[in-house]
């Protein structure tokens, strides 16, 4: 269920001040793993975090960039077995396919996309730019960092400033739909280098958020969805609609101790879905459970790793997992990555689906939109997973809602 309307029912005031508090502190007996419980903190002001850092100057890792609790899991650095990462090949028509996403969306929540169209001839160009744009002068970036009035920008994702240490990578985060007016911080006065970097990004974005589209329509089958339903049914085509995107470019200097730094820190993304397009250098890493333990997804050309988001995990009934995933650097070769995360609008009431609903079951999770779930991370940064728990409907309230149901 999907609705852009606001939320009237006076008997589910969600998210309000006081079930956030009362949800919160509920939480608060879950053990957070070490990893997480000993870097993290009380995010900084902006002015606390530097917002450029001279990572080639680097000879050793410095104290403010060392993560020593990075391998509390295994580290499984060759996709093969159990573990080897899923792939999805979009040229297969058939319904092999999207019985491949199912199980990798209900076993990973993730996996390699292939034969999707977009060229590699363009991620190569991509990558180009991002490294020219991140080449330039400590100035330009400083420019435009994000902080204050700008949520967008050059600087750390959010999530980053709630830990003590800072991860050894550089980045710039902005909306899909504004590459001309974002960029105008890095060339005020425009010119060619301004014109061939929005060229390729808005080139970029119009080939992925096509793809979006598509990769959307998989898993809807995945989820039992007939065709004609996809088409024609009204929750479903609102949800393809109205999507919107964002983009991370990301820069992971080589490093002299790789073993004690890290690129990004451990976190789900908040959206529906992400698609990462990564340089030929591994990085990325995705939690496997049971056991516990890193599994490194293989850097292939113009494969592109698709990451399911909260969200996404809200909207599938929890059906599809949301991944924990984060990035390791390198000490002989730099990476280069590109998230491109797909979410709702932001007055967009996202609950799960009817289809993600088995019969005789009942809807797991509340009704909520993109902003208020932020607010539920950010209030339970601490406790992996409390976010989703605050969104689940209790016992009680799931028997009186399927009791409605049966009476209908």
């Amino acid at each position: 269920m999907v609705t852009g309307e606001t939320e009237t029912n006076g008997s589910m005031p969600y998210l309000n001040a006081v079930v956030l508090e009362l949800r919160a502190a509920a939480c608060t007996h879950q053990c957070r793993s070490s990893y997480a419980a000993s870097m993290a903190r009380e995010p900084p002001q902006s002015s606390q975090t530097p917002r450029y850092f001279d990572f080639l100057a680097m000879k050793c890792v410095p104290e403010s960039h060392v993560w020593t609790e990075q391998k509390d899991y295994p580290v499984v650095l060759e996709s093969a077995g159990s573990d080897e990462v899923p792939v999805v090949d979009m040229a297969d028509g058939t319904d092999g396919a999207v019985a491949a996403v199912a199980r990798a969306a209900e076993e990973w929540g993730g996996f390699l996309l292939v034969g999707h169209g977009v060229p590699i001839e363009l991620l190569v160009r991509v990558e180009e730019q991002i490294k020219c744009l991140l080449a330039r002068p400590a100035p330009d970036k400083e420019r435009a960092a994000r902080g204050g009035d700008f949520k967008n920008g050059y600087g750390v994702p959010p999530y980053a400033l709630y830990f003590s240490k800072l991860m050894w990578s550089e980045g710039y985060t902005f909306s899909a739909a504004n590459v001309r007016s974002e960029f105008r911080r890095i060339w005020p006065d425009g010119g060619d280098e301004y014109m061939r970097f929005c060229d390729v990004m808005e080139e970029l974005h119009k080939e992925m958020r096509a793809l979006g589209e598509k990769v959307l329509d998989m898993f809807y089958k995945a989820l039992g969805l007939s065709a004609d339903h996809i088409a024609g049914g009204e929750v479903e085509r609102q949800i393809r609609d109205t999507m919107t995107a964002t983009m991370r470019l990301n820069m992971y200097p080589k490093c002299p101790e790789p073993e004690r730094a890290i690129g990004l820190a451990a976190h789900t993304d908040s959206v529906f879905f992400t698609f990462i397009m990564q340089s030929l250098v591994p990085g990325l890493q995705l939690l496997r459970r049971g056991p516990d333990r890193w599994v490194t997804v293989p850097a292939q050309p113009g494969a592109l790793p698709v990451l399911i988001g909260d969200l996404f995990h809200v909207l599938t009934n929890g059906r599809f997992h949301n991944v924990l995933h984060r990035a390791v650097v390198n000490q002989d070769r730099e990476r280069v990555s590109v998230a491109y995360l797909i979410g709702p609008p932001k007055d967009m009431k996202v609950a799960p689906l009817d289809v993600a609903i088995r019969q005789g079951s009942k809807a797991e999770f509340r009704v909520v939109t993109w902003p208020e779930y932020m607010v539920a991370r950010e209030k339970t940064f601490w406790n992996d997973g409390a976010a989703l728990e605050m969104l689940r409907v209790t016992e009680d309230e799931g028997d009186a809602e399927l009791a409605q149901g049966m009476n209908k």
